[in-house]
């Protein structure tokens, strides 16, 4: 999982850092300001300009880098900078998948819609297992749930590969949501039963 390779970006996360620092921008204005792209993306995936969709859901994620390296490099971490950037991550993955509901995608079995709305709440409740087990203090102090076979960063990946795809067949497209939809709801149980073990 990508989660355990963190450190190898630590050293490219720092340059990003001192590059960003220089724009007058808070950590947390970085943080608000990777909405903006999340939300042009649906306006070009409703026209099916899967290409130009998946650059802005690029930019939409390095964003997501940007705030969290401006805020190591100018010492500037706060845990409402780390609460909020965690709120508005869920949004740009939900303004996207939103975005979906407009392009029309062929079905697989059952309508796409459904494949769609199965892959946000896998999404949503992933999370959700993670405060949820925090909350009722199934995990240690200090430590926090981890594992199962998707993260957000696996997920957001795997989307844009299949956005991309997307522009030379939409079917492409319609597999990937399955695949997330599917897979989005194992990792939830894997993590219920990391929290059971805990």
């Amino acid at each position: 999982m990508l989660y355990k390779n963190r450190k190898k970006f630590s050293n490219l996360s720092v340059k990003i850092g001192i590059l960003f620092s220089k724009i007058p921008l808070t950590p947390n204005q970085w943080t608000i300001f990777s909405l903006v792209p999340a939300i042009v993306a649906v306006y070009f995936l409703s026209q099916q300009d899967f290409l130009l969709a998946g650059g802005l859901f690029i930019i939409a994620g390095f964003l997501d880098m940007v705030d969290g390296a401006v805020a190591r490099v100018t010492g500037r971490t706060s845990r409402f900078g780390a609460y909020l950037d965690t709120i508005v991550d869920r949004y740009v993955e939900a303004i996207v998948v939103f975005g979906l509901l407009f392009v029309g995608l062929p079905g697989f079995y059952i309508p796409a819609y459904a494949w769609i709305f199965l892959y946000l709440f896998g999404s949503m409740m992933t999370t959700y297992a993670k405060s949820a087990a925090k909350e009722k203090e199934l995990i240690p102090d200090g430590k926090e749930l981890k594992g199962g076979i998707l993260e957000r960063a696996e997920r957001m990946i795997i989307l844009f590969i299949g956005i991309v795809a997307a522009a030379f067949n939409p079917m492409y497209l319609t597999y990937v949501i399955v695949a997330l939809a599917i897979l989005t709801n194992i990792s939830t149980l894997q993590r219920i039963w990391i929290a059971q073990k805990s």
